[in-house]
């Protein structure tokens, strides 16, 4: 020790590693305040010596931020420090990294270390390796402390011993034993939010019924003021996934759900990562080892349920039913390699759909295994659906009227039980402020308020359950009954209405329908379709595709033969059309013919028009005496297009039996004299006028 040393500070580090430990093992930490004296023995005035105690009930394995250590560190740095006293290596960490960066400082500044015992140069070799191996055995012994605890708490636990925290919905009784919560409206809520995601299927969907009718969840926090007690929180998706995940509430008792592994530095802080353990993993599983709200079997469905719900193409995850306009979203199979298919929107306005399967593209790098049009699939399922529960509809209307009045009764149950404990807190309040004496006025003014409050929550309740009742009514009349049975007997009005979200028509499609694999490749022009049923049944379908030309069209044989047929039949290009569409034709991009497709389909196969003169030559004059137009050309001197202006301005009249057909136009003796004499004038000024 040099007088170098002793004209820096001495710091001494006190610590302990838990609160617990500060409160109940004094002996320890009076014992590491006692350090001032020996500094003060090695040389060091008492006013340069400092306690640095910001680490109190902070554990030193580097998971936690010690401010107190950074300011040692700090000192040491900034050349302040010639001593650092600490009762033993464990006190200054427990971990290799804070230990060893604490001896690097030191020997770089020439700061002497020491202990209850002795004194130690992180400079000299032998003290440093000695320094480097209490470090390494404080490390140690903390793994080891550790590893017995745990392996204790995993045999205590095997035999379902070790008293876990309870959700809120469960509670130990004075034996020790797992029950029910007691409180009725804590039995009716949980129960509640069960039955809900039983029928709505998504954790969201539940939330947002709960908050839709006011509802909120019991949560029993670890922390806050009051640790342990039931509270009620407003619903949201991770109150409602904690319970739907617990296992507790599935009457099981379960240890090691979560474990730590990995982590990273934060703040010069590791901190480790708390991460799910897959069910079959957990260590400790007793089913049926108390009451719960649901069976082992359900909580795994549920479990299934919120996996699948997960949108994930890639895992064959069909998602939870969306508002997208694609009817068999997550559902979509590709018919060619067997994977799920995912969705994209095209067009202008990005609003429709297309079933794609992109994974030999994303995997490989190769083109797109296939696309399918969604919309007019979803148009033929949804017309397949709906034939397949034609002779259910009455059942259906009937079920769907106990169906609301079921829910009309749990939410009645639920405002029963909000409006009783809100009376019963009122009611407590009332007998606080009577017990308080009369005389004490500072409590019974705080007794009072507290007694307002509670009578005026209690009136909000009541005003909101008559506002629910008035809309809610909890008999359905016979007209109303009527009503909605007439209406759910048209299932196809309830499909196609307005008021019928895509969510809940995907919803029902899920129902009866597991899977629709999809191939338009299988078949030129066609989309095969083989609907797998919820039933395990399966059904083949086929459905004519948009092309982009007529060598992919599905039926082209079959097209060529009618419009030859109708074409003979002296019909025009529009007649033709319109007899396709009434025979179910479809043109090449999915819309209904024209006159125009169909002049392009003659012009491309060479198909003549049929006129009313077969296919020869038009005479100069027809059979009924009227002349063509090549003919009345000949009988007035003119050309073709000089009678087509004739026929336009009125001076010829004639007819055509379409359009299309050739012109019969009547003339006249007289009227050829009178337009010849007209000619004749006109071109007799035109040479004047040259």
């Amino acid at each position: 020790m040099t007088a170098a040393h002793r004209g820096k500070l001495a710091y001494i580090y006190v610590r302990q590693s838990s609160v617990n430990q500060v409160r109940h093992h004094q002996e320890s930490t009076e014992l590491q305040y006692r350090l001032v004296d020996r500094a003060v023995a090695l040389g060091w005035p008492h006013e340069r010596v400092h306690v640095i105690d910001e680490d109190l009930g902070k554990s030193g394995a580097g998971t936690v931020e010690r401010l107190g250590f950074k300011k040692l560190i700090a000192e040491i740095g900034l050349g302040n420090t010639g001593l650092v006293i600490s009762l033993d290596a464990s006190r200054l960490a427990r971990n290799n990294r804070d230990w060893h960066q604490l001896l690097d400082l030191c020997a770089l500044f020439g700061v002497i270390i020491a202990d209850g015992e002795r004194l130690y140069d992180p400079c000299a070799y032998h003290d440093r390796l000695l320094l480097g191996s209490s470090g390494i055995m404080s490390e140690a012994e903390l793994h080891q402390i550790r590893q017995r605890l745990h392996q204790g708490e995993r045999q205590k636990a095997a035999r379902g011993e070790r008293r876990l925290p309870l959700p809120a919905g469960l509670a130990h009784n004075r034996s020790g034993e797992i029950i029910l919560n007691p409180d009725e409206e804590v039995q009716a809520r949980l129960s509640l939010v069960f039955a809900k995601f039983r029928e709505l299927h998504s954790a969201r969907a539940v939330m947002r019924y709960l908050r839709k009718n006011d509802l909120p969840l019991p949560v029993r926090p670890l922390l806050g003021p009051a640790p342990h007690d039931v509270m009620w929180r407003e619903a949201d998706s991770a109150r409602v996934l904690s319970i739907l995940q617990n296992p507790a509430y599935a009457g099981a008792y379960v240890y090691g759900r979560y474990r730590t592994e990995g982590g990273r530095l934060r703040h010069d802080v590791y901190r480790p990562k708390t991460v799910k353990v897959p069910i079959v993993d957990w260590e400790v599983c007793l089913q049926a080892a108390h009451p719960g709200y649901i069976g082992w079997e359900e909580f795994m469905e549920n479990q299934r349920r919120l996996a699948n719900n997960i949108n994930r193409y890639a895992a064959g995850h069909t998602g939870v039913p969306r508002k997208g306009a694609a009817l068999l979203q997550g559902i979509a199979v590709c018919g060619r390699c067997g994977r799920r298919m995912s969705l994209r929107y095209s067009g202008p306005a990005g609003d429709y759909p297309v079933y794609t399967c992109r994974a030999d593209r994303d995997q490989e790098g190769g083109p797109l295994c296939q696309e399918v049009r969604a919309l007019p699939v979803d148009t033929h399922v949804e017309s397949v659906l709906l034939e397949a529960l034609r002779p259910d509809q009455i059942a259906i209307a009937i079920a769907a009227l106990g169906q609301i009045e079921e829910e009309t009764r749990q939410l009645e149950r639920q405002w029963a039980l909000r409006r009783e404990r809100a009376r019963y807190e009122a009611e407590r309040a009332r007998r606080q402020y009577d017990a308080v004496e009369p005389e004490n006025r500072l409590v019974a003014r705080s007794l009072e308020r507290g007694w307002e409050e509670k009578l005026r929550v209690a009136e909000a309740i009541e005003q909101d359950y008559e506002r629910w009742r008035s809309n809610e009514p909890l008999v359905l009349s016979e007209s109303d009954r009527q009503a909605l049975q007439k209406l759910g007997e048209d299932l196809p009005g309830i499909w196609h209405a307005p008021s019928t979200t895509s969510a809940e028509r995907k919803g029902i499609l899920r129902l009866i329908i597991g899977e629709v694999v999809l191939d338009q490749k299988r078949f030129q022009g066609q989309v095969w379709l083989k609907i797998l049923w919820q039933t395990g049944a399966t059904s083949e379908h086929a459905l004519q595709r948009r092309v982009h030309t007529y060598c992919d069209y599905v039926d082209l044989e079959r097209l060529r033969s009618r419009v030859v047929e109708l074409n003979a039949a002296g019909k025009m290009d529009k007649e033709i059309a319109a007899a396709l569409n009434a025979e179910g034709f479809v043109a090449a991009r999915g819309c209904a013919f024209k006159g125009e497709n169909v002049w392009l389909l003659r012009t491309r196969w060479g198909i003549p028009t049929v006129k009313i003169n077969g296919t020869s030559a038009n005479p100069d004059r027809w059979p009924d005496g009227t002349y063509s137009v090549q003919g009345t050309a000949a009988a007035l001197g003119v050309t073709p297009q000089t009678v087509f202006d004739y026929l336009a301005c009125g001076l010829l009249n004639g007819r055509q039996l379409t359009k299309g057909q050739p012109w019969q136009i009547e003339l006249s003796d007289d009227q050829i004299n009178t337009l010849r004499t007209r000619l004749a004038r006109t071109r007799r000024s035109r040479r004047k006028v040259s």
